[in-house]
This record gives C-alpha cells, structure tokens and sequence, in this order.
C-alpha cells in the first residue's frame, strides 16, 4: 500500500512510522518548516498524565502510554518525558462527579497511584501555592510532562532514517478524487501525489483544508504564557509538579520550571475560533489581565513574574470531546486522524498504532468511540469541557 500522510506534526509523524513498520510504501507531506512553529505539537512542553474523571478507556490508554514514554526515553537515550508527578487542587472540597474526586477514585479501584492532597500537604509540599485558596486535591504520581517540540524533532529523524519519504515545504493544496475514491493529492501549484490512501493529521488546519469536516471540528485559539520567576527554587519539579489549578472551573494549569528557568501556564476555555494563520491568533490584554489576577490568587510568587513570551496555541476539537480517527465512509482512500481537543499529545506512543489500524481497516477496543460520527453536533460541547486542557 501507497500511503499518504498530510501533516507532520504528532499525529502524522506518528502514523507515518507505524505505517513504514508495518511495511507500507509512506509520503510524508507538510508545508514546514519542521517542527512546523505554528503547530501545536511544536511547544517547550505537554503534560502526561491518566486522570480522566470516570472514562477508564483514556485512563488506561494512558497509563499505556506512559509506559511507553518510559520506553522511548530509553530506546533515544534522551530525557524526552520527565515523570514529575501532576497535581491538581480544587478550592472546595471534592465531591461525587468532579474530575478530581472520579480520576482518585478510579486510580483507587485500578490499584494505581495517586493520594489525596489537603491544605495543610499542599503548604508543606508545594509552597508556591496559595494553600489558603486551595483545600482538596488529587496528587498523580506516575505522570509528569514531555518536551514536545523536541520528541516531534526526534521523531521525524526516526522517520528520515526509515526511509519515509519526507517532503518538506511542500503545502496541500486539495483531495485528488476520480473513480468514486480518493486517489492521492494535489499540492500548491499542481504537482499530483498518487497513493492508495490519504491520512489526513492536518490538526487545527482540518478544517480549513477540508471545507466538508467543519461540521465535526472546530480550530480553537488558547492562550499560552512563559514566565520568569523572581524565586525559581519554588518552581523546580520536585516542589511544583505539572498542575491544573481547580480546572475545570478556572482553565489555568501549567508545568514546573524547565531547563531554561522558565514556567509555563496556559488557559484552556471556550477558546477563539480562529485558522491556524489567523492575524488574530496572539494573546490580548484581557488574557494576560486574567492571568494576573490568578496567579495573585494561586501562585503569589509568579504574580509581578515577567512574561518572556506569549502564543495562541490551536486545538482541533471535537463536539464531543473525543478523538476522530477513521477512515471517510463517503470518500473511500480517506482516513482522517484529528481531534485532540487538547490531550491528545500524551498519547503519542499510541497514536500511531490507532490510526494505522484505521487505514489498515482493523479494529481495536478504541475503534468504536473514535470512529466517524456526523451525527455529532454542537450540542455534545458542553460534554467535550470534562477533557481537560493538555493534561
């Protein structure tokens, strides 16, 4: 089989490898450069972790993966996935239904390991917080973060070195269909790639490269924030694991402090819907305002911190929450992978096999709940908000 992957960011990069694998002849097509800087794979970091609330299927698919990143930073001899624990805190008490107190519960019933975190802990254990705003939580300790921009870097030298044919700065144009199928691509200025599939992992682009799939997602603009803390020692992953601060209500979470003393914190909300190469995509005054007033709340340390660097980072969200990752029922030679409504970059080491299963046509226990579903509209959003931002 001749197969095309449009996208080289997670999702494609991923698909690619496990395609060659697996013996296929593979195209690797992305306008570049590479790491594409306006993907939202190509960041300084994403977190890693399995609390999910009560969906046990994304919990074990990633505590999976998080094996596998275990394996990864083993087989590349590079600290890829740092596992410094995931913190999340509530300012009341957890209750039945809240995604804090289902993941610890859930963790609790698999036997896998998590603890409850209380004020008096949190004063004692993580400083930075403002342990008087915030009095119930859930500690995560076999979770952390990956430096994404470089595993998308490592990845595609995994992919030169198969012998995947790489071709960078070259930009989709549109489907080259005939004969009832999709027969391959067309690029900017008209060059045709002929294959037996098309893989679409275009991301936040999907929508805007196939007009027909902006009933199933939407391009969403977050706010990202890199900040300099005037004590970093308060910020070092053994005091300040990855964190989400009360999230499903406030949006913020965040990471400890990286290699070059920096804290990253971000907001996942209702987001601007906006195209990837949007003049519009950069962060406003009234974010950063926002931000001001939480961290004062949450971290007081960070609250005069300089911002060294601000950025709009894109999801490719569904309506309900979940990836989409199946093959076009109405356009045979198609499969579109996307979707990741901000937390599918923990799933790395097993993207790749859920989607070449999908062009490959075999089903595994996942097929079903990221199959294609046109019958999902808007009005499945509000159950979409219960996967957390990139945590």
């Amino acid at each position: 089989m001749i197969a095309i992957v449009v996208g080289a960011g997670i999702n494609g990069v991923t698909a690619a490898i496990e395609l060659k694998t697996r013996g296929h002849k593979v195209t690797l097509v992305d306008p570049g450069p590479l790491p594409h800087p306006l993907a939202a794979s190509t960041d300084i970091s994403k977190a890693v972790r399995a609390a999910y609330g009560t969906d046990e299927e994304y919990m074990a698919m990633a505590r999976r993966s998080i094996e596998l990143w275990r394996e990864w930073n083993e087989e590349f001899r590079l600290d890829l996935y740092h596992e410094v624990g995931a913190l999340f805190m509530r300012h009341e008490e957890m209750r039945p239904g809240d995604y804090e107190y289902d993941s610890l519960k859930l963790f609790e019933r698999r036997g896998d390991k998590a603890e409850r975190i209380n004020s008096a802990q949190l004063r004692e254990r993580f400083p930075a917080w403002n342990a008087e705003q915030y009095h119930d939580g859930l500690l995560e300790t076999e979770a952390g973060y990956a430096e994404s921009g470089r595993v998308v870097a490592t990845l595609l030298e995994r992919a030169r070195s198969l012998g995947i044919d790489l071709r960078e700065g070259s930009r989709f144009s549109r489907l080259d269909e005939g004969g009832d199928r999709v027969k391959g691509i067309v690029l900017d200025g008209g060059e045709r790639i002929a294959g037996d599939v098309v893989v679409m992992a275009a991301g936040a682009w999907t929508p805007y490269v196939l007009p027909f799939t902006r009933n199933f997602f939407r391009a969403t603009g977050q706010p990202v924030f890199h900040l300099k803390p005037h004590q970093p020692d308060l910020f070092a992953p053994e005091r300040f694991p990855v964190f989400g601060a009360d999230v499903s209500t406030t949006g913020y979470y965040g990471f400890p402090l990286n290699r070059d003393g920096v804290v990253k914190i971000a907001n996942h909300g209702p987001g601007r819907e906006m195209s990837p190469e949007s003049s519009k995509r950069v962060v406003t005054a009234e974010e950063e305002k926002q931000l001001r007033a939480f961290l004062s709340e949450t971290f007081p340390a960070l609250a005069r911190a300089p911002i060294v660097y601000t950025c709009i980072c894109l999801y490719c969200d569904t309506h309900d929450g979940h990836f989409w990752i199946a093959p076009d029922p109405e356009r045979p030679g198609l499969v579109v992978a996307a979707g990741d409504n901000g937390h599918g970059f923990k799933f790395a080491p097993v993207l790749g096999k859920l989607i070449a299963d999908a062009v490959e046509g075999k089903s595994n226990p996942l097929s079903e709940k990221f199959r294609w579903r046109p019958e999902v509209g808007p009005r499945a959003s509000k159950e979409a908000a219960r996967f957390l931002p990139e945590l």
